[in-house]
């Protein structure tokens, strides 16, 4: 395999993107070499394989049938209240659930409709809801035709939701007392309010010192190095190796330690991790729990759990630290559902948030009283998790805030699904996808990856300069170094082979790592990467030994 084309300088110039717009560079350069081929068995030989990015390429399809089902519900509900062409009215609450059971009836064999039923009276039976104020909350919902009421979340909405997390992400074993949720566009969304609200509240300042623990998905990287924020950001490093020289991708207790510093405001992580793909080990939770207890009681932690569904067991620190911890959850890559952006922010009703912000300085507090004040007439009782939302419209706009209803009903739909036996069979069969694709890549690859039972799988970050080393010997590895940009190896699968993955430095990770997605190709498709990525190291292996002879 030559070398590439593109000179040490230009691989230089473009390392400094971000990972996903250097993956559009990538895209450009595997879309040329496709058109320059000359024949049309040369160009099926190198056909482009985007592993740059997570969207899923599995579907939750019953919750969306489930859905649609709803939707004819709705329309016979609105075009009873109000019979004119392509004119209805607002579904009515009274006796709402009798007639469901009697349009169930009438379509027995409706696509989704069974699954519907039992949803509802899962939902019914679990969390003790009047029936018909249940079903007019889904029906009036999907049809979309008022504000969201609550703004921050609808009533039925937010408990199933709460009891989908306590399953999916605490384990079935929730801290005491109760978590309020606010419903957001993806969790994007959730990441900005978050950082924007903190800041508004005077929780954090421009300049101030905050932890991540990394590598970490880029936005988390991103966000605040941008100039309203510049934070000081301390990286606390998952830098352990095992004993054959593989890493590890776990944090060492001396990097964990560095949270124990009072400077240190706040902490973020993704969990399981982005790219490593590891759920957080109980000795780094626990470290954490004795700094709170200790050395930095105010210490705030965001907790990004998105990947959580993919790891048995799995037990957020949101669960483990409630008093400290804000969650965000996104339902993208469980159900194959990145376009509905469905997304949450989670917070417990007994946290420090708001006895920060209750021992703020006075005249701190009398300016957030004049922010909030046109909402309540006790803006100082607010609660974080009610700033949040109306920071989201900027405060003025908070009557009209909240994610929309139809998005809403999806996410409960979602949501009861997994509580389902089907939904719990299609956690286990996408948890086989990632861990099949991944014994497939490293099939074609041939490298040695560090045996661990809370790897999500969802990703992969190779080392590829720890992998040098251990099988070549330092020599090669300083050689690589040396010789070539750590983004050499990215600009010679996407030009030479028509394979996009992205840089492992850019979600501060070793600069000569790379990030593969398992979730978005095919499966054969990632034995052909591994086979790539073999064949590249074979060639810089052949280079180095021709430089020492």
């Amino acid at each position: 395999m030559p070398r590439t084309r593109f000179t040490r300088a230009e691989i230089q110039s473009f390392a400094r993107l971000s990972p996903f717009e250097l993956k559009d560079r990538f895209i450009e350069i595997a879309q040329a070499v496709q058109e320059d081929e000359p024949g049309q068995k040369e160009k099926s030989a190198r056909q482009m394989l985007n592993a740059g990015r997570g969207n899923p390429n599995w579907v939750a399809t019953g919750p969306r049938e489930a859905f649609h089902a709803l939707g004819c519900f709705a329309l016979a509900e609105s075009r009873r209240v109000w019979t004119a062409d392509d004119l209805g009215g607002m579904p009515e609450k009274r006796d709402a659930a009798g007639r469901f059971d009697s349009f169930a009836r009438r379509h027995p064999g409706l696509p989704g409709i069974e699954l519907l039923q039992r949803s509802i009276a899962y939902a019914v039976e679990r969390f003790g809801f009047d029936r018909d104020a249940f079903v007019h909350e889904l029906t009036d919902g999907s049809i979309g035709d008022n504000y969201p009421v609550p703004d921050r979340m609808l009533t039925h909405a937010e408990q199933i939701v709460r009891g989908y997390l306590t399953d999916e992400l605490f384990d079935r074993r929730p801290p005491e007392g109760e978590m309020s949720l606010f419903a957001t566009e993806g969790g994007t969304a959730a990441m900005c309010y978050v950082f924007d609200s903190l800041m508004k509240n005077g929780l954090l300042a421009k300049g101030d010192r905050i932890a991540l623990m990394v590598p970490v998905f880029t936005p988390y990287v991103e966000i605040p190095e941008l100039d309203t924020y510049e934070f000081d950001v301390v990286r606390v490093e998952a830098s352990l190796f095992a004993e054959t020289g593989v890493r590890e991708w776990r944090y060492p207790a001396e990097e964990v330690a560095k949270l124990a510093d009072p400077g240190v405001k706040l902490v973020c992580l993704v969990n399981p991790s982005n790219p490593p793909s590891l759920a957080l080990s109980g000795r780094v939770a626990h470290q954490i729990g004795e700094i709170v207890a200790g050395p930095n009681p105010n210490l705030l932690i965001v907790t990004d759990d998105v990947y959580g569904t993919f790891v048995e067991g799995f037990r957020s620190i949101a669960a483990e630290l409630p008093r400290n911890t804000l969650l965000v959850y996104s339902y993208s890559k469980h159900f194959g559902c990145t376009g509905h952006r469905l997304g949450v922010i989670g917070l417990h009703d007994d946290n420090v948030i708001d006895e920060l912000i209750a021992g703020l300085p006075e005249a701190e507090r009398e300016r957030l009283n004049g922010r909030y004040g046109t909402l309540t007439l006790e803006p100082e009782m607010l609660r974080f998790i009610d700033r949040l939302v109306a920071d989201s419209r900027q405060v003025a706009l908070n009557h009209t805030a909240g994610l929309s209803l139809p998005q809403q009903v999806m996410m409960v739909l979602f949501s009861l699904f997994a509580m389902l036996d089907e939904g719990q069979a299609y956690k286990h069969r996408i948890r086989a996808i990632v861990r099949r694709r991944l014994e497939l890549l490293l099939e074609g690859a041939q490298m040695k990856i560090a045996d661990d039972p809370q790897r999500a799988g969802y990703y992969i970050e190779l080392d590829l300069l720890a992998e040098a080393e251990r099988v070549h010997g330092k020599g090669f590895a300083d050689f690589l170094e040396s010789a070539y940009e750590p983004a050499d190896p990215l600009f010679r699968l996407a030009e030479q082979t028509g394979v996009v993955l992205l840089n492992g430095g850019g979600f501060r990770g070793p600069q000569w790592s790379v990030r593969v997605s398992l979730a978005n190709l095919d499966d054969l498709d990632y034995l052909k990467i591994g086979h790539h990525l073999r064949a590249i190291f074979h060639d810089y292996a052949e280079e180095w030994q021709a430089s020492r002879a």
